[in-house]
């Protein structure tokens, strides 16, 4: 079933750019042909290029953003602007604008949070360079794995947020890992999530990626087993726990047996060291509990600026 959307509802499609004078026109007039009642803002992020005439040139509002990173331009973005539905896109036109009514009446008609592009590439070999597929599906079933629950294009800088989400997000990424920020955040706050599938291509020819596919994924790698501490810490600390106190043991038992057999510690620093390990798993474990109580109380904060936004109103 369609819904129309209110006639008031403030509509913003945010593109953080760095050196994107090749497309960001194009996206520019893409998104205000699909929705012309929504503003476009383009964050430029220190360019040497003609990026910020370009778009000043198609009508966008544009803002310049100091701090250099993908991470920065958004937490700016999401300060900044006000609006009831955020459209959050890249500006090297490799993202298909005509699916973003689709992706805002999924957010108004489910009542979802956030809702994702799945990127299907139109042509997979131009669309993803070698290894970005691969990558993909690894870090994105790592991080089901992690926060026990899967997802399926965790990496998409094509999404769409209701109010709620944006203001309660406290943008903590500088780079490309913002992404990996945004579905653990949702994940965490318990947050309605669709997917919308939407075409992929390559960029157009003279635009030029910046993305490193090792130096960005171990990056993200990173960033996901940083969040898991910070968010999990209990689960986190137990397995380092877990793992100091297996190796203790592994130290310990050889002692043990020779002292059950003589009632001689022939070998008192790998005792002292076994007894030492076994002192940093208990410490181990419990900062855990200690650390759990804080993300908790860090949680809740979150979950009470969520509710202190107004929820997104779908049409009749």
């Amino acid at each position: 079933m369609t819904h129309s959307r209110p006639a008031d509802l403030r509509i913003a499609v945010i593109v953080p750019c760095y050196n994107e004078a090749v497309t960001i026109g194009k996206v520019v007039r893409d998104f205000k042909a699909v929705l012309p009642e929504a503003s476009v803002h383009v964050y430029d992020n220190n360019s040497s290029d003609d990026t910020i005439a370009t778009a000043l040139a198609e009508g966008a509002v544009v803002r310049s953003v100091v701090h250099q990173g993908k991470g920065n331009v958004v937490r700016r973005l999401f300060a900044d602007i006000e609006a009831d539905v955020y459209v959050l896109v890249d500006g090297d036109d490799t993202y298909d604008a005509a699916s973003a009514p689709a992706m805002i009446e999924a957010l108004l008609s489910t009542g979802a949070d956030t809702v994702v592009g799945v990127r299907q590439p139109i042509e997979a070999k131009l669309a993803y360079r070698p290894g970005h597929a691969f990558g993909n599906r690894m870090l994105t079933g790592f991080l089901g794995l992690l926060f026990g629950r899967p997802c399926r294009d965790i990496l998409t800088g094509y999404r769409v947020f209701t109010r709620r989400f944006v203001k309660s997000f406290p943008v903590l990424s500088a780079g490309f890992e913002i992404e990996t920020e945004l579905t653990v955040h949702a994940l965490e706050l318990r947050m309605a999530v669709a997917e919308v599938e939407t075409p992929y291509g390559e960029r157009p020819e003279g635009s030029v990626s910046k993305l490193n596919t090792i130096r960005d994924g171990v990056r993200i790698l990173v960033t996901m087993i940083r969040l898991f501490s910070a968010e999990r810490p209990l689960v986190f600390y137990s397995v380092v726990a877990t793992v100091l106190l297996a190796l203790a043991l592994v130290l310990a038992v050889p002692i043990l047996l020779t002292y059950s057999q003589t009632g001689l510690v022939p070998r008192f620093p790998t005792a002292i060291l076994a007894t030492g390990i076994t002192l940093l798993s208990a410490l181990a474990f419990f900062s855990g509990l200690i650390l759990d109580t804080v993300t908790r109380g860090r949680r809740e904060l979150k979950m009470l600026a969520y509710l202190g936004c107004p929820a997104s109103r779908s049409g009749d």
